[in-house]
C-alpha cells in the first residue's frame, strides 16, 4: 500500500544524572569528591533512505524514543551517552511540525540528515562543586530531559515532470508508452488510485523521472475525489505536462477541462499556477468533434503555452514530446520548500524568569531554572540547603515573594517541595 503522509510523535534521551561520591582510599580517611557527570541524551534523526518508497512503515509504530544517557559513576567517570535513534523516511520527505504546519526539514537525497529532537544534556556529578569553602559538596545537577514533539511526516514524489489532467485522459497510457512503467489501465475513471513512478530514456545519458498523479477532478482543492492526497505529489516536479482528451467521445469541452485543472491547482497551492507545463492534446486518432478540437487549439495558442497533439495509444507524437520535455528540463531548477531553519530556535525563554501564584495561602513558584535548582538540591544536606537559599536570593525570589505580602510561617512551594517561610 502506498502511504504518502504519517503521523508520529518523537521524544530524544534524558540526560543521565550527576553523581554525588567521595573518594575512598586505604589509609585516605577523608578524600575528596570524585562523582561523575551523566552522559548525554540521545537524538532523534530522521535520514533519507532512497530504498524506501512509502511511509507505511509509520502507520504501525507512532512513538519513537531515543535512549537516555547513563548516570554518572564513581573516580569521576562519566556516564555513557545515550544512542542516538535514527528514523529512516524515504528520500522526498517533508518533516512538518504538527501543531504548526511548519517545514523543518526537507530530506530530498539520499543519506540527508535532521536532528529533530537534541537529547538533554548530562548533569554534573558533585566533583564540580568542590570549593575552599565548601569542600564536601553532597548535592549534583540532575540530567536535562529530552525533548518531546508532534512530527508530521508528508512524501513528495521525487519526480522530474508530473502529468495532470482529468480521469481518463491517458495520463498512464503515456506513461506506459514513454518508460518501462506498467501502470494499470482501463478505460473508467480513477482507474489510478496512486501516483506511478517511470523513468523515460532517451539515450545519450539522457533520461528523467515522469509521474502519473492520479486523476484530479472539480473541488480538489477542497480534497474532493482525494484531491489533497494527489496535488501534494506535483508540488515538487519541475515541469508539467497537462494531458487532455481531445477526442469528444464523453461529450467534454476540452478547453473548460483544462481550465478546470489549471484552478484546482491554483487554488492548491498558488506556485503550481506558475509551474511551466506543456499542454498535451491526446487521443486525436479518435476525435468526433473536430470544432471543439479547432476550438481547444485556438485558446490554447492564445494562452502562448507550448503545445503537443498526440495520441499515447498508437505511441504517435510521443518521442517527439519527450525530446521536448528533455531540452525544457535542461534550464528548470527543484522546487525549493520553505524550511523554517529558525524553528528549534524561537524566542528564548529567560532562564530567570519565575511566577508567583497564590493559593489557598500557599505561595507556588514555578520556572525554568527554579525548576532546575529543585532538582540539583539535596534537602537532607545542609551545605546544599544553604546553596539552594542563597540560589533563591540571587534569583530574586526573596525579594518577589516580600513584595507580594508573605509573612513568617506561611507555606511556600516549589513544585514538589514545600516549607515554611522564615525570614
Amino acid at each position: 500500500m502506498f502511504v504518502d503522509i504519517a503521523e508520529i510523535k518523537i521524544k530524544s534521551g534524558n540526560g543521565g544524572n550527576g553523581l554525588v561520591s567521595f573518594h575512598r582510599e586505604k589509609y585516605v580517611a577523608a578524600g575528596g569528591p570524585d562523582g561523575g557527570d551523566g552522559g548525554n541524551g540521545g537524538d532523534v534523526i530522521f535520514q533519507a533512505d532512497a530504498q524506501m518508497s512509502t511511509l507505511m512503515d509509520f502507520r504501525y509504530r507512532k512513538q519513537y524514543k531515543a535512549e537516555n544517557g547513563e548516570d554518572g559513576r564513581g573516580k569521576k567517570c562519566s556516564g555513557k551517552n545515550g544512542n542516538n535513534l535514527i528514523v529512516k523516511v524515504p528520500a522526498g520527505t517533508l518533516v512538518k511540525d504538527s501543531h504548526n504546519g511548519k517545514i523543518i526539514a526537507d530530506l530530498k537525497h539520499h543519506g540527508d540528515r535532521f536532528i529533530a529532537a537534541k537529547g538533554g544534556k548530562g548533569g554534573w556529578g558533585n566533583v564540580h562543586f568542590a570549593t575552599p569553602t565548601c569542600q564536601v559538596p553532597k548535592f549534583a545537577k540532575p540530567g536535562q530531559r529530552g525533548i518531546e514533539r508532534d512530527i508530521t511526516l508528508e512524501l513528495k514524489l521525487l519526480a522530474d515532470v508530473g502529468l495532470v489532467g482529468f480521469p481518463n485522459v491517458g495520463k498512464s497510457t503515456l506513461l506506459s508508452a514513454v518508460s518501462g512503467a506498467r501502470p494499470k489501465i482501463a478505460n473508467y475513471h480513477f482507474t489510478t488510485l496512486e501516483p506511478n513512478l517511470g523513468v523515460v530514456e532517451l539515450g545519450d545519458e539522457r533520461s528523467f523521472v515522469l509521474a502519473d498523479i492520479p486523476g484530479i477532478v472539480e473541488g480538489a482543492n477542497t480534497g474532493v475525489g482525494l484531491g489533497h492526497e494527489f496535488l501534494r505529489h506535483i508540488e515538487r516536479t519541475r515541469l508539467l505536462l497537462h494531458v487532455v482528451d481531445v477526442s469528444g467521445i464523453e461529450g467534454r469541452d476540452p478547453f473548460t477541462d483544462f481550465q478546470i485543472i489549471c484552478d484546482e491547482m491554483k487554488k492548491f497551492n498558488e506556485d503550481l499556477a506558475k509551474r511551466p507545463q506543456i499542454v498535451v492534446a491526446n487521443k486525436i486518432d479518435i476525435i468526433v468533434n473536430a470544432q471543439g478540437y479547432e476550438k481547444f487549439c485556438d485558446e490554447i495558442k492564445k494562452l502562448g503555452l507550448p503545445f503537443f497533439a498526440i495520441s499515447a495509444a498508437a505511441h504517435t507524437g510521443t518521442k517527439d514530446l519527450m525530446q521536448y520535455v528533455a531540452r525544457k528540463l535542461k534550464d528548470l531548477p527543484i522546487p525549493e520548500f520553505n524550511v523554517a531553519e529558525d524553528f528549534f530556535y524561537e524566542t528564548p525563554v529567560n532562564d530567570e524568569d519565575f511566577t508567583i501564584s497564590i493559593d489557598n495561602g500557599v505561595y507556588e513558584i514555578s520556572g525554568s531554572r527554579i525548576e532546575k535548582i529543585v532538582n540539583s538540591t539535596n534537602f537532607e544536606d545542609y551545605e546544599s540547603l544553604q546553596f539552594f537559599q542563597r540560589a533563591l536570593r540571587n534569583l530574586g525570589v526573596i525579594d518577589a515573594l516580600e513584595e507580594q505580602g508573605i509573612e513568617e510561617g506561611d507555606t511556600v512551594r516549589l513544585y514538589e517541595i514545600e516549607f515554611e517561610y522564615m525570614r
